[in-house]
């Protein structure tokens, strides 16, 4: 980790604050997925091209995130299915600025990813006052019918465009907490673009230059497939198999 904190530090510098100008709330999602082992040179390769967001000193910072579903997971079987204008449901803490959120996404028929969010002073395991009232403008679900699933955990790294709107996540030290068990995925990295609009990404241009292919993972449904012995995921086998080769590998094959 030493080693990726002295390359960010090789980067210009955004602000929280300054953030507010590439919020993205609704955009287009590309993803990624690869081995940690990689993460050092494509950091090295894109230092040109973005800055790095910095929260109270740290370049990486922490997010802590609670799932909720119904009881019968009809959020994780709608993903599963690949059916689109679905929702995800969490309660997400922003561990250095300790900010708090209640959030809603909606990924519509287009590919669009949609955000909103209300402002928190705690997370709970139930979902009430302005967070109930966002659920149910946004969504056909109450608070009743929905319960707390599965905390999914992780260290991000978020760049910056210099010449666009455009932010690129990357994510590492990914990690689910269910009744205070703990499952690592050790070596993955997920990693988003994310974009009003398709245009020039020096990120995109990157990946296809190390062959690395595009491939979207949700962590919430990797996580319930982790914790949920008899879930459906037959069509997550795939990408499951492709995660798990990924985390194995330590040197780049492709």
């Amino acid at each position: 980790m030493e080693e990726i904190k002295n390359i960010l530090n090789t980067f210009d510098v955004i602000t929280l604050s300054e953030m507010d100008a590439v919020k993205l709330m609704d955009r287009t999602d590309t993803k990624f997925v690869f081995n940690r082992i990689e993460l050092s040179d494509i950091l090295n390769q894109l230092q040109p091209f973005y800055k790095v967001l910095e929260v109270n000193g740290n370049k990486v910072s922490k997010y802590e995130s609670l799932y909720f579903d119904t009881p019968k997971f009809e959020m994780y079987h709608k993903h599963q299915s690949g059916k689109l204008n679905r929702h995800k449901v969490r309660f997400r803490k922003y561990v250095e600025s300790n900010l708090k959120f209640f959030e809603v996404k909606f990924k519509n028929n287009k590919g669009r990813t949609i955000k909103t969010r209300v402002k928190q002073d705690q997370i709970d395991n139930i979902i009430q006052h302005q967070a109930q009232e966002l659920l149910i403008k946004k969504t056909t679900h109450t608070s009743e019918n929905l319960e707390p699933k599965i905390w999914v955990n992780y260290t991000r790294i978020t760049l910056v465009n210099k010449n666009s709107p455009e932010r690129v996540t990357i994510d590492l030290n990914l990690h689910f907490v269910k009744d205070h068990q703990v499952k690592n995925i050790d070596n993955l990295i997920i990693a988003e673009v994310k974009q009003d609009k398709s245009s020039s990404s020096p990120f995109l241009k990157l990946m296809k230059k190390l062959h690395i292919r595009q491939g979207s993972v949700s962590k919430y449904c990797f996580g319930v497939i982790t914790f949920f012995d008899n879930i459906k995921h037959n069509n997550f086998k795939p990408k499951l198999i492709s995660i798990k080769k990924i985390t194995h590998d330590t040197i780049r094959n492709r």
